[in-house]
């Protein structure tokens, strides 16, 4: 007969507590993002099974759930979404239920089309990572009655169910952070609406320079992507300013690590002649060689508040309503140099 794994075996071959190892298993808070994902890892290839009053946390009943996600988010390099997706799924079943994926065309999207998982009367809640339409997201409750909770945006219709980074505070205190070091000339770079996360991000980079007297200047407001298409574009956007900045606060890590390399192919060097910071603690690996500094992002506490929500509403039983927005944290790299 197979022995049963424990707790303590999987902390053992970590070398972390027992106490952690619980944590990291049942979503609680108080390690880094690798470590609680080191420890899933661990956990599965050794064959851990959870206790069963663990799996009955809400109902015995299993639900299938779907996951919404544009194909604007699925390219390449946008890897914030990808790894959304797969914690999303992991969480759900630690919870006993099934997810089922459905990336959502643009065509789709403009012509407001059932979604097939919806049609096909396969799911019993949606989880949709990042921004779709509003009027398409309105056509599918109206039209469908499935109950929705959106991760990492939200709509502010008043009767939606998110959840969501602190962006507004996390740019406002990575903002600080840039001022701190000595630096008073910072631009943002973003596409200003966007998104919502971009827009929060940038009222919270404006209101760090109000507070330390600089002022307003659009010429330092830095467009990484089509405001309709919402794609990172290089080529097109990232137009570098006449009178250089400092330092670039960038609304995420991939449009930093996009900049640093045009700062690179204009001849400056990150962070000795400009600095650099990003938003999200995840990047694609090889696409930047300097360790950012950023501003991470609790993507898996995120998406556990999401899928527990989902489950209790489908369930029946009471929820935290409405938006959820849950904080992050200050990470240092390489990519900031203090000035006098």
């Amino acid at each position: 007969m197979a022995k049963t794994v424990r707790l303590k075996d999987i902390a053992d071959r970590i070398g972390v507590s027992t106490v952690t190892v619980s944590k990291a298993l049942s979503g609680q808070k108080g390690m880094s993002e690798e470590l609680r994902e080191k420890i899933h890892a661990l956990a599965d290839e050794m064959g851990y099974v959870p206790s069963v009053s663990r799996k009955q946390d809400f109902s015995s009943k299993s639900y299938t759930i779907g996951v919404l996600i544009s194909e604007n988010f699925m390219s390449e390099y946008s890897s914030f979404y990808t790894r959304m997706h797969q914690q999303v799924s992991q969480i759900a079943m630690d919870k006993g239920c099934f997810t089922m994926l459905e990336v959502i065309s643009v065509e789709n999207e403009k012509n407001k089309a059932t979604p097939r998982l919806i049609e096909d009367n396969k799911i019993d809640g949606i989880v949709v990572v990042g921004r779709l339409d509003q009027e398409y997201l309105q056509s599918i409750k109206d039209n469908s009655g499935i109950p929705m909770v959106y991760l990492d945006f939200c709509n502010h219709v008043g009767d939606e169910d998110a959840v969501v980074s602190d962006s507004f505070n996390g740019a406002y205190c990575l903002t600080n952070y840039l001022f701190d070091m000595g630096h008073e000339h910072i631009a943002f770079v973003g596409t200003l609406l966007a998104s919502g996360a971009i827009t929060d991000r940038y009222l919270g980079y404006n209101k760090s320079l109000m507070e330390h007297g600089q002022p307003f200047r659009t010429d330092w407001i830095i467009e990484d992507r089509d405001l309709n298409i919402g794609v990172m574009d290089p080529v097109n956007y990232f137009k570098l300013p006449e009178k250089m900045p400092t330092a670039f606060f960038c609304n995420c890590d991939l449009a930093a690590s996009m900049m640093i390399k045009k700062l690179g192919e204009n001849g400056y060097r990150v962070p000795e002649d400009i600095s650099v910071v990003g938003y999200d603690n995840y990047l694609f690996p090889g696409l930047c060689d300097i360790k950012l500094t950023t501003y991470g992002v609790d993507s898996y506490e995120m998406g556990r508040n999401a899928v527990l929500n989902l489950i209790r509403k489908i369930s029946g039983e009471r929820y935290r309503q409405g938006i959820m927005i849950l904080e992050g944290h200050m990470i240092e790299g390489e990519s900031v140099k203090k000035i006098n």
